[in-house]
């Protein structure tokens, strides 16, 4: 098994990949079932990631139901590929959903929410080890994003496959999850 954040970015793509659309659908609700279970819902302000349907994310579609269903305020964000710094608004009947370049869907406009307002981020990765660290597409969005949350902030990783051993190249500004969500496990790291 790849240890590396390299090889296991390229090996999970590839897993991915393979994932059919009633796979990454039945995957994607059993990960929000997971959810319920979870010591997360006496809070007001939760950010979810609208998933970029070409790399077969986690369908957030699902979450976003169960979030609206709480009377949860949800917080959805649009990136800046030149600073890599996420600004989040509101998710309302209003706002408008555009892709970006990147096939990225985003909000266009809306009401602002700082980062240090949300208290329950769910967080998009592509491999996840026993200790909560995290691999995402190596571009920094999400750890400077939680860098600029409270430290009590609860930061929830979404993975449609189980953890590694450990990843080897970990930095100290890699920002570690609380906990990590799959189709058949809660993971927790505290």
């Amino acid at each position: 098994m790849p240890t590396s954040k390299k090889e296991l970015r390229l090996h999970y793509k590839k897993l991915r990949k393979k994932l059919s659309e009633e796979d990454l659908e039945q995957k994607s609700l059993d990960i929000t079932n997971q959810l319920i279970h979870l010591p997360i819902w006496d809070k007001t302000y939760y950010h979810v990631f609208l998933p970029i349907e070409e790399q077969k994310e986690v369908n957030t579609e699902f979450i976003l139901h169960l979030l609206s269903g709480k009377d949860k305020e949800i917080v959805v964000s649009k990136s800046d590929f030149e600073t890599r710094i996420m600004t989040h608004f509101l998710l309302t009947d209003n706002t408008k959903i555009k892709k970006n370049e990147y096939n990225i869907p985003e909000p266009v406009n809306g009401l602002t929410v700082p980062s240090q307002t949300i208290e329950v981020v769910f967080v998009p990765l592509l491999a996840f080890d026993i200790f909560g660290n995290r691999i995402g597409y190596g571009k920094g969005f999400y750890d400077k994003f939680l860098a600029e949350c409270k430290s009590e902030t609860i930061k929830i990783g979404l993975s449609f496959f189980e953890a590694v051993s450990q990843i080897d190249d970990v930095f100290e500004s890699d920002i570690k999850l609380d906990y990590c969500v799959t189709p058949n496990n809660i993971y927790e790291f505290k």
